[in-house]
């Protein structure tokens, strides 16, 4: 039997192209990889978990920078397949003083294969912890299928499981994004949820004593809840309900850095913090993620975030 692994997440990478001017000024564009459950992956593995990492990759002219760039990132890729398809691909600019430009295509991609048959049970035994989005389930029928049956294998193996619905207008829509959430959320058992756009838009509930209750009578343990307009967490576990800050709020760059949480979250509850401590971990990697520039590429490492967490550190 192989080593255990920590953490799985399924879904779907793309290549970053990004600049620090206007998409339309630039001459040049910085290479890297994004995708939610990717980045979400990075993050456990930076902090020092064993993470595999489940989706499909194109036959193009990326395919071996992105399954080396894994590989460099210690994620296991045993299940990675590979498909004629071409790799996503994203645009993005920060330029200073101005608002971030977004460019986004990701229709008939390759990790859109994923499917049933990319799904081992063996594998999936073997975690501590699943988790997949509702950006994986948008990719098409297939994944959603897949996600599904990932989660009713972990549920089969006593293997935890976590989702975040990711909700964006830019990939789908509030009526999908129901119909995805309650096709999945009986099996999960850690959700995090945007009050920003999640909340809002797939339950349609406002109180957040409401939302926790709703939520952990569906059979949900573990609940965190990010709000920008509170600036913190809300993580609701056992019938309690605690408050946690942002770590950081001189950001830089926000992109990815709610899957970043995930990845930290992910990491701390499979290595023995309660929910709590682990969203205060999360905390600090999505904080120290957002003060740097790209999606991936300013994830922090384990030794940057334990000296922090260990210390007691905080609104840094």
């Amino acid at each position: 039997m192989e080593e255990k692994l920590d953490v799985i997440t399924i879904g779907e990478s793309l290549i970053e192209l990004s600049s620090d001017v206007h998409l339309c000024e630039a001459d040049c564009l910085k290479k890297y990889y994004g995708g939610d459950a990717l980045a979400a992956a990075v993050a456990a593995s930076r902090a020092g978990s064993r993470v595999g990492f489940i989706t499909r990759v194109g036959e193009d002219v990326f395919k071996d920078y992105l399954l080396k760039s894994w590989r460099d990132e210690g994620l296991d890729i045993s299940q990675v397949k590979s498909s004629p398809d071409p790799n996503g691909i994203y645009f993005i600019a920060r330029p200073e003083g101005c608002k971030k430009e977004f460019a986004y295509y990701r229709k008939r991609i390759a990790p859109a294969r994923l499917s049933l048959e990319d799904i081992s049970e063996n594998y999936i035994a073997n975690a501590k912890v699943v988790y997949a989005s509702g950006v994986t389930q948008s990719l098409s029928i297939s994944a959603k299928e897949a996600v599904a049956s990932a989660y009713k294998y972990a549920k089969n193996n006593d293997v935890m499981t976590a989702y975040d619905p990711n909700f964006s207008l830019q990939i789908t829509t509030p009526e999908t994004a129901r119909e995805d959430f309650h096709a999945v959320i009986s099996d999960v058992d850690i959700l995090f949820m945007s009050a920003k756009y999640d909340t809002t838009n797939i339950l349609e509930i406002d109180s957040l004593e409401n939302i926790m209750k709703n939520i952990w009578d569906m059979g949900v343990s573990i609940i965190v809840i990010k709000d920008s307009n509170t600036g913190g967490y809300y993580t609701g576990y056992n019938g309690n309900i605690v408050f946690s800050e942002f770590y950081a709020h001189d950001v830089v760059d926000t992109t990815c850095s709610g899957d970043a949480f995930n990845g930290g979250f992910l990491h701390a509850i499979t290595h023995g913090l309660t929910p709590y401590e682990s969203t205060r971990f999360a905390s600090i990697v999505a904080g120290l993620q957002a003060k740097g520039l790209g999606a991936i590429k300013s994830i922090p490492y384990k030794e940057d975030v334990y000296s922090i967490f260990e210390k007691g550190g905080f609104n840094a």
